[in-house]
């Protein structure tokens, strides 16, 4: 039989729509509060709709705050007011106070409950505060020493109070040493906190260092999923979904697709009129025609490498703004490494074709050959130093790098690299085949 609250809300889910209800009204009491937090989204609001007044007093007073808080963030506002109403006084002041912080900010992701303690208690005392509250905290991996003014001094391992003697004052095991995020700080920029402290919870204070509540490591997994979901997604060259795939809607899915489509489809436009302004060249030389899908995508194809490459190395914090110069260096390393191995391998192409007859490029098949190879080196170069130095352009004026995403820099390396191929062939074939 099942008892885990995340597999039981799985398998609600998975049932017809119109049982859904029923069987979670037969959740035993005891595992609804925890279930109906593992819901999804709309699961969670057709509930709260269908049932009575009491079980939605007893569901979300019985959830833990930052759960209530995610709750809200996805109802409508009658229905955040409704169920705030059905909040006894004390939750309904707590989820007050964290409904109002910042949306982005880390504090609404935090709780309340957690177990505080003072420097000049002795380790017995502690143990009677766990009893006391322990009850209603989510962790007690860690117990967080405030002064007289609630601010917050140190935190201590439960383990260092287990191995103390009871009579053991907390000032005598503090080093006053500890980790906290404030407030006003970002999801996102919260989560390398967690990363670099390896901390399944992490105090949460005001500018003044007043402790004012917790994060616990299974909120920061939800945000690291949804950030590199939309980053993802970003990459992929369409807008952020507000919401999971199955339930965005079709219109939603096209308006957050088409504005990239469009803004790619009249920069490919770019293309066809860098195609016409080399006409007569191509006139002369249609052989430079047949290379044009391997000149292009081969840049386009070195730039998405490079802007993922970056990309990802910002979200990891493993290079700054700062770097921008060392990166480049290596990306012009980079690039003409490749580029050399592409336009090495397009010359050997082009020579043995011509050599076993396969093709007949003419009498300049060398000229038509090092163009190619020229065009490659160069055109790659191109693409890894677009690819790698967008994303810092982009994070230096405030925008989110993953908007670099890979149609982009193919699109604008195809622009480009058509002038450079053409400008190239112009340079070896002039006064030959131009």
């Amino acid at each position: 039989m099942i008892f885990n609250p995340a597999d039981i809300a799985e398998r609600l889910s998975e049932l017809p729509a119109d049982e859904r209800l029923i069987a979670f009204l037969k959740v035993p009491k005891q595992y609804k509060a925890d279930v109906f937090s593992h819901l999804d989204p709309d699961f969670q609001e057709d509930t709260i709709r269908g049932i009575g007044s009491e079980q939605v007093s007893e569901i979300l007073n019985a959830m833990s705050p930052d759960d209530r808080t995610a709750l809200f963030e996805d109802f409508p506002d009658e229905l955040i007011k409704y169920s705030i109403n059905h909040l006894n006084p004390q939750e309904r002041r707590v989820a007050l106070k964290l409904l109002g912080y910042d949306s982005d900010s880390i504090a609404r992701l935090m709780t309340p409950y957690y177990i505080q303690i003072r420097k000049e208690w002795t380790v017995k005392r502690c143990f009677e505060q766990i009893k006391k509250v322990g009850r209603k905290v989510e962790t007690m991996n860690h117990l967080y020493v405030v002064d007289e003014a609630n601010r917050l001094i140190d935190d201590i391992a439960i383990g260092s109070l287990l191995l103390a003697e009871e009579d053991t004052l907390i000032s005598d095991i503090t080093d006053n040493h500890f980790v906290a995020i404030t407030t006003t700080t970002s999801k996102e920029d919260a989560v390398p906190y967690f990363e670099k402290y390896d901390r399944s919870a992490l105090p949460i204070v005001t500018e003044n260092g007043v402790l004012v509540g917790i994060v616990t490591i299974d909120d920061i997994l939800d945000q690291i999923a949804q950030q590199n979901t939309e980053d993802i997604q970003k990459f992929g060259g369409l807008e952020a979904l507000d919401l999971p795939y199955t339930q965005t809607s079709w219109t939603e899915m096209i308006k957050k697709r088409a504005t990239w489509l469009v803004i790619l489809f009249f920069s490919e436009m770019l293309t066809a009129s860098a195609m016409g302004y080399f006409e007569h060249e191509i006139e002369k030389a249609v052989v430079l025609a047949l290379f044009v899908p391997l000149i292009i995508s081969s840049g386009g194809n070195s730039g998405s490498q490079a802007a993922t490459l970056i990309i990802r190395a910002m979200a990891l914090q493993e290079i700054t703004l700062r770097d921008w110069w060392y990166v480049m260096r290596k990306e012009i390393i980079s690039g003409l490494c490749l580029g050399g191995i592409l336009g090495f391998i397009g010359f050997i192409r082009i020579m043995m074709w011509q050599k076993a007859g396969l093709f007949d490029y003419g009498e300049y098949w060398v000229f038509i050959a090092l163009s190619i190879s020229v065009s490659l080196v160069l055109i790659v170069l191109w693409g890894t130093l677009s690819g790698s130095m967008i994303p810092f352009v982009l994070k230096k004026l405030k925008l989110d790098p993953a908007t670099s995403s890979a149609p982009f820099v193919a699109t604008l390396v195809d622009v480009t690299g058509l002038i450079i191929y053409f400008s190239v062939a112009g340079m070896f074939l002039a006064g030959k085949l131009l």
